[in-house]
């Protein structure tokens, strides 16, 4: 597999190829000045004053030409506009058509200079982030932070294309005013419209949009997935056999991450209750609602390995587990027995099967619906999460068949055995089980190009939002690759051990992982220790903190609407993961206990400040962890998903941990020991990100 440096090359519209980045040669010059340093023939200061302005001399190169193709678009639609003038006088069809087929010509030229623009920043990103590994000076956050609000700085050109928004503007207006009009001049601002159906302009939002990094609803939820994206954009769209597509089992993997998320949290409301029939006080539920993310830690593992061979074994056996843990927590309070009932929920933890879902999605799921699905991953989760304790609240009765009891803390783990066992039947009659050969074809760039549908917009512009697990064989992240822009085998395969993976993190990444950690161990406190806390200070029912739960899970989509459509649009990730933090560390100090008497109004808006720019936090965060993670870290069993999945499942494992640790000191105490850590490790992650602040450019 070609490395980075050639790939970009052979990416690069032909002739234009001597105004772009000359990545080859940064490298080369990167590799030289280490030399030069370990020989001390050149100091630290020196290399970073030339290779700055080495940087300088390539942006401002770049930026003179896009403004020189800026200027003949510019013209060329002045004149455009000038015969549109004329056919308002004399309105023809044939006319309008004819104009329409130019301006869509205009639109390719377009799209081509914003594929110009985009593979720059990609690659100015990239030999920054060289730089910054092969010296172990934060390079980026010296230049990013001089250069991008600089008055003489041409960065910003680069990276946000000042200037094109215009002709964006020009092209796309034009388009829609010529669509269907026969005889209709009504001006489009001045009445409602259909939206312009056209792809040209479809495609030009979508390159526009990933330079800004603009983001829609859709968008910002396929992100909480963590399905990343490529480094460099496709000149072809490679497309997903659409026969080879079945709907039915992306359905089933769905349903799967729902009833996994009702199975965890249904259970949260009545857990202390479930610990003191037992006779365990009431804080060993955070033991019992641990002991599935305890199992989870490993389960992930192994069904990220075993979905490398199939998906519907790992379901099956996934189900199966589930069923018999649910069974087994059931029957633990008529045995009498608190070891059965963590053995239950144990079980439950051994049958998560996320690393399947997540698979599946980006193997066999069409590119043009992959977003979809991705959003619809995140959507059943934060659906699964809401309809858990509600379920919870519903389940209020009392009553014994032979010698089973079934009550308010038992039922949870009847319903889910028997949703289990449903979903099993459905499962072995419904699932189909992708051709191997279908998965690994699955990949822009293993698949041939004369195979692709080829039509001029898509040989030029159109890129894969999103890539499968065993793609982009990437080289560039060795620090020892040298410039004949080829290595070793070994440094181009996915990470093969969590050790390995770990030393692919760069301290930005690592930020990240830490960003996930706090929010995931903040979450769990604020959701496991609900129904204790509630119960000493309130008196809250089962049925009022299912409600109260139930609430909390329902505000994630709404938020990440307001998110996705409006926040993301108008801030840069960096500011809202920031400010989210900073809003989380305000909920947890609002939520201690201190003097005056703990109010109703207190822990339910402290929770809610809490959860809500927690879940604002886990986008942003898996947004910007795509972008600084290793792309090593894209495929093979120990993947960026993997990781982050383990880091907050072990967030949830450690807190969980805390509540019954914290139960030692008596419930007085519970919520106040707590909260300590999450704030300790709220504050911590905020100095991280400022350290970072700039590498998240």
């Amino acid at each position: 597999m070609v490395a980075f440096g050639k790939r970009l090359k052979e990416r690069q519209i032909q002739e234009w190829q001597e105004y772009y980045i000359n990545y080859k040669l940064m490298k080369k010059k990167v590799k030289q000045y280490a030399h030069q340093i370990e020989i001390g023939t050149i100091d630290r200061p020196k290399v970073l004053k030339n290779f700055s302005r080495m940087l300088d001399n390539q942006i401002e190169k770049i930026v003179l030409f896009l403004l020189e193709q800026q200027g003949l678009l510019a013209s060329k639609l002045t004149k455009l506009g000038e015969q549109q003038d004329a056919l308002e006088e004399r309105p023809q069809i044939s006319k309008i058509t004819e104009l329409r087929e130019v301006y869509r010509g205009v639109g390719h030229d377009l799209l081509k200079l914003l594929f110009f623009v985009e593979m720059n920043a990609i690659g100015l990103r990239k030999i920054l982030k060289k730089f910054d590994k092969r010296f172990r000076y934060r390079f980026t956050d010296y230049y990013v932070k001089t250069r991008a609000n600089h008055p003489y700085s041409q960065l910003q050109q680069v990276f946000k294309h000042v200037g094109l928004g215009a002709v964006v503007g020009a092209v796309s207006r034009n388009l829609h005013e010529l669509q269907d009009r026969q005889g209709s001049y009504l001006s489009i601002y001045d009445s409602p419209s259909l939206p312009l159906q056209d792809p040209v302009v479809d495609s030009i939002n979508a390159a526009v949009d990933r330079l800004t990094h603009s983001t829609n609803f859709l968008n910002f939820m396929a992100q909480h997935a963590l399905i990343m994206q490529e480094e460099l954009p496709a000149p072809i769209e490679q497309r997903i056999d659409e026969e080879k597509y079945h709907f039915m089992s992306l359905l089933l993997n769905l349903a799967n991450t729902f009833l996994y998320m009702v199975n965890t949290y249904i259970i949260v409301p009545t857990a202390d209750n479930y610990s003191m029939s037992l006779g365990a006080a009431a804080t060993v539920c955070g033991i019992v609602i641990g002991a599935m993310a305890v199992a989870q830690v490993f389960s992930s593992v192994y069904f990220s390995a075993w979905s490398n061979r199939s998906y519907f074994r790992p379901l099956i056996f996934s189900s199966i587990v589930l069923f018999m843990g649910n069974a087994l927590y059931a029957l633990a309070y008529d045995l009498n027995s608190l070891t059965v009932l963590l053995l239950g929920r144990l079980f439950c933890g051994f049958g998560s099967a996320r690393a399947v879902n997540r698979r599946y999605i980006s193997d066999c799921v069409p590119l043009k619906t992959r977003m979809q699905a991705s959003a619809g991953f995140v959507s059943a989760s934060a659906l699964g999460m809401a309809c858990g304790p509600a379920l919870a609240g519903i389940l209020q009765t009392n009553f014994k068949f032979y010698k089973l009891t079934f009550n308010d803390v038992t039922l949870p783990g009847w319903v889910m055995a028997i949703a289990w066992l449903v979903y099993l039947i459905w499962l072995w009659f419904s699932f189909k089980e992708p051709s191997r050969v279908f998965v690994e074809n699955n990949s822009p760039l293993a698949s041939n190009c004369e195979k692709a549908e080829k039509s001029k917009l898509e040989k030029d512009i159109k890129q894969p939002l999103l890539i499968t697990s065993e793609e982009k064989k990437e080289d560039d992240e060795d620090p020892e690759a040298d410039e004949s822009e080829e290595t070793p085998d070994e440094f181009r395969q996915p990470a093969t051990s969590m050790v390995s993976a770990y030393r692919l993190l760069t301290p930005s990444v690592k930020v990240q992982l830490l960003i996930y950690f706090m929010l995931k161990y903040t979450m769990e406190i604020l959701l496991s220790e609900s129904s204790v806390v509630t119960t000493y200070y309130f008196n809250w029912s089962t049925s009022t903190v299912a409600i109260f739960l139930a609430c909390l899970g329902l505000t994630v989509l709404p938020i990440n609407i307001v998110v996705g459509s409006y926040i993301s649009n108008m801030f840069e990730d960096r500011q809202i993961l920031l400010a989210s933090e900073i809003v989380v560390c305000i909920g947890i100090l609002l939520s201690f206990h201190i003097i005056i008497p703990y109010s109703v109004p207190q822990y339910v808006c402290s929770g809610l400040i809490m959860f809500v720019s927690a879940e604002v936090l886990e986008g942003v965060n898996l947004s910007l962890l795509s972008r600084v993670m290793s792309s090593r870290l894209s495929r093979g069993t120990y993947n960026g998903g993997l990781l982050s999945t383990e880091a907050g499942t072990i967030a949830r494992v450690i807190a969980d941990a805390t509540i019954t640790v914290a139960g030692f000191f008596g419930q007085s105490q519970l919520l106040n020991i707590t909260l300590l850590p999450s704030l300790v490790i709220c504050v911590t992650s905020i100095v991280a990100t400022c350290c970072t602040y700039n590498s998240l450019y």
